[in-house]
Parts: structure tokens; sequence; C-alpha cells
């Protein structure tokens, strides 16, 4: 007998059997079988009208001329066309003169175009309110404000720091190094500079056995990403969970701190799974926004990285129709041949302050590379670009299926995590 698994891509699916008798989990978040207690708006409404260790929005936005609301990028799928109407309306409520712009955190990501705005916001707000997207290359429109507790610099974006109030809206889930998304990650990465970025994601941090998803606690990234915050004055946040059709199935709004902590209690307990050792693991990044290029598909990878045996195979499905995602990640490979042993011993010599442009996200991939061989399943990307970071390609997830079973046998057993992104996977 055949299991038919049926894993996300792009905005699709794709699909493959498995011998039942190699099949020995599937590990899903709890959070796609969650049933909400109302719809999705009157899920965000209810949060905006009873706030987490906070005033009301609209109370906070009395007074205060510029009101900024950071809102995450295209690469993530925050229901913003939710969530934004309500706090707009929300702050207009309290104060209906107020200068209300949106920064946009795209950290250390490339812009967010016209196109991916008006996906993520619908036209109305795009072509009526005012839309800023943050460069974290752009010190003339940046402001230090202190030291981290790292000691890297705080250099900021400085229209949150002239904002009379700076709000934010975003989503909860598991994050591969920072523990979870949402909350203070709204300012760090997402509205500092390069300096305070690479500060932060040194190679000493990234590799913290505190640094895996679903660890907050003595997690030295988390520890800087709060302190960044609380010096921005980050004063209110709306953070939704999402089940895997990217619904909304809870929301938290209120104190930072408060509000945050309480949406990744909920999203840790629907989200822990126990790993299941296998010799091959086939997962995704939930498909699209998430599976758009390699240096994000990483995240879906280290969630196999967790259940694979060592010298096993990792099948990852992500379309990637917008290639490696950046090119100094890119270069980390090409550069050293390929090979992650080489690229994880350049890394681990730099210094905490000579931290160097995306060598994180290498050095996530070189870890995992060191324990599994990895297939990306792609029909939307050049093959070249995978085989140069030392990856192999099929254009199917039957093909991989094959090709795993080429490299670990024909009899090796399977362990299916469909949404990579959404789960924490525990020992």
């Amino acid at each position: 007998m055949m299991a038919t698994i049926k894993i996300p891509y792009a905005k699709g699916f794709m699909e493959a059997n498995i011998p039942d008798g190699q099949l020995l989990a599937v590990l899903q978040s709890k959070a796609h079988a969650y049933r909400p207690s109302a719809g999705e708006e009157e899920l965000v409404q209810q949060a905006l009208e009873e706030p987490i260790a906070s005033l009301r929005l609209r109370e906070l936005a009395k007074g205060k001329r510029k009101i900024v609301i950071i809102a995450s990028d295209h690469t993530r799928p925050v229901p913003s066309k939710i969530i934004a109407p309500l706090m707009l309306r929300e702050i207009r409520a309290g104060n209906p003169d107020a200068e209300i712009t949106f920064l946009i955190a795209t950290g250390f990501h490339r812009a967010t175009s016209k196109a991916e705005l008006i996906e993520k916001f619908g036209e109305e707000i795009v072509n009526t309110e005012q839309i800023v997207m943050h460069d974290c290359l752009d010190l003339k429109n940046m402001v230090n404000i202190g030291v981290l507790p790292s000691g890297g610099q705080i250099v900021i974006n400085k229209l949150a720091m002239e904002a009379d109030l700076l709000v934010s809206e975003g989503f909860i889930e598991p994050h591969f190094f920072a523990g979870f998304s949402g909350g203070r990650k709204s300012v760090l990465p997402g509205i500092v500079s390069e300096v305070t970025v690479l500060a932060n994601h040194c190679a000493k941090f990234i590799a913290s056995d505190k640094a895996r998803a679903g660890i907050l606690e003595g997690n030295p990234l988390h520890v800087d990403m709060l302190y960044a915050a609380q010096q921005a004055k980050l004063a209110f946040i709306v953070n939704v969970a999402i089940d895997a059709e990217k619904k909304i199935i809870r929301a938290f709004a209120g104190d930072p701190v408060a509000a945050h902590a309480e949406g990744c209690a909920f999203v840790g307990e629907l989200a822990s799974v126990q790993a299941v050792p296998a010799d091959i693991v086939i997962t995704s990044n939930g498909g699209y926004p998430l599976d758009q290029n390699l240096y994000q598909a990483v995240k879906g990878m280290s969630a196999a990285e967790a259940t694979v045996r060592q010298g096993g195979v990792i099948i990852i499905c992500a379309a990637c129709n917008d290639g490696h995602g950046g090119e100094a990640f890119y270069n980390w490979f090409t550069e050293a041949s390929g090979r992650p042993e080489k690229v994880m011993e350049k890394i681990m010599r730099i210094e905490s302050d000579r931290t160097i442009a995306d060598q994180w996200e290498a050095q996530i991939l070189a870890r995992i590379q060191l324990k599994a061989q990895v297939i990306v399943v792609t029909d939307q990307c050049d093959p070249a670009l995978v085989e140069n970071m030392n990856m192999k390609v099929a254009a199917t997830l039957t093909e991989a299926v094959r090709m795993a079973q080429g490299i670990v046998g024909e009899q090796a057993t399977f362990t299916v995590v469909p949404d990579g992104v959404s789960v924490i996977v525990r020992d």
C-alpha cells in the first residue's frame, strides 16, 4: 500500500506516493486543525478592543501627531488586508487628524514592489495611505540610539524615532533562530541598519543551542531584539496566529512584550511536535510567499534537520522563483566550491563585530548540509543556482523521492513535515 503525501508549493501543492511501511510519521502543527472562535476580522477587532496590558490603541493615539505602523514585507504571509484597515480605523477613532505612515520592515530583504504591496494591503490602502520602504543601507535616513546588550550599535530608521507613537502589525510563527517571529522582530531586524542586523546575527549567537525554533529564554538574538524594540519605544502591537491556509485563528494586541509572550505561548503549544528520526525527511516552507527563494527555504530545512538522521536526505519543496534570495548568501557557497565544512570553518572564525552580510543563513545551511544531503524540488528556479550551493535539484516531488532513495536505499524510512515553518520539532 502507498500513502499519498501533499506538500505546499508556491500557490499549490506537490504530491508523491510513499510506501506505507516506510512512512514513520507526518508532523503537523495543531494550528492547521484549530477552530477559531470567530471570523478573521472579528478576532482582530476583539483583540483591539481588549488589548493585553495596554490601553486601547485609540487612547494611545490621542494627541499624537505622527504615528508610524511598522508592517511586514512581501516575504511574510501577514494578512495585512485584514489587520491594517482595522488598525487605521482604531487610530483614527482616537485621533482623526493623525499623520499615519506605514513603514515596511524589509530588514535585510529587497524592497517590496508595488504589485506586492497591493497584494498585501489591497489597492485602497496602497493608493490612499503613506507607505515608506525601509532600506537597511540608507544611512542618511537612520539614527543611532544606543548599544545592544551584545555590544552592537542600534542604528534605526529615523521615521520610527521621529514618531510620536510607534506601533506594529505582524504574525507569530516558530522562527529557526529567533525562537518566534513577531513582536520585537518588527524593529530588529525589521527597520534597523545593516550594522545592527550584522551585530545581532553574529556567528556566536547563531551557533548557540538556544538559537532555535520555539526558544526565547536565554536566546541571545531575542535578548538583543527585545532591547532594540524597547529603545525604539515600540508601544503597541497587533500580531496574529495563522493556519495552513494563512487564515487568522487568534489575534493578540497590546503591550509589545506581554501580547507577544501570550501569542508565543499559544503558537508554541499548537506548533510543538515530537521528532521522529528518519532517513528521508520531506518538508516545505509552507508555499507562497515564504518559498520564493533559497534564502527563505533554509527555514523549512531547519525543521527537517531536527528529525533527519545523520547522513540522511532532506527534500524541500520550494518554488524559489526569486532565485537564491541574496548574492552574499549565494557567494558563501560558490566561493567555497559548495563545501559546507569550508563555509562553516570560515564563518566560525569571524569575530562578532566583523559579521558579513547573510553569513547567518549560510551558517545554518552549512550546518544542515553537514548533517544531510539536501534536494530542492522546484520547476521555477535555475537548477545551476541550487547545485552551486551544494544541493541537488528535482523538478517533481516524485523525482526527488527516487533520488533520495538512490542515496540512502530503497528501504529508507520517511518522516514528512508538510509545513516546516509552522512547527517546532522537539527532541
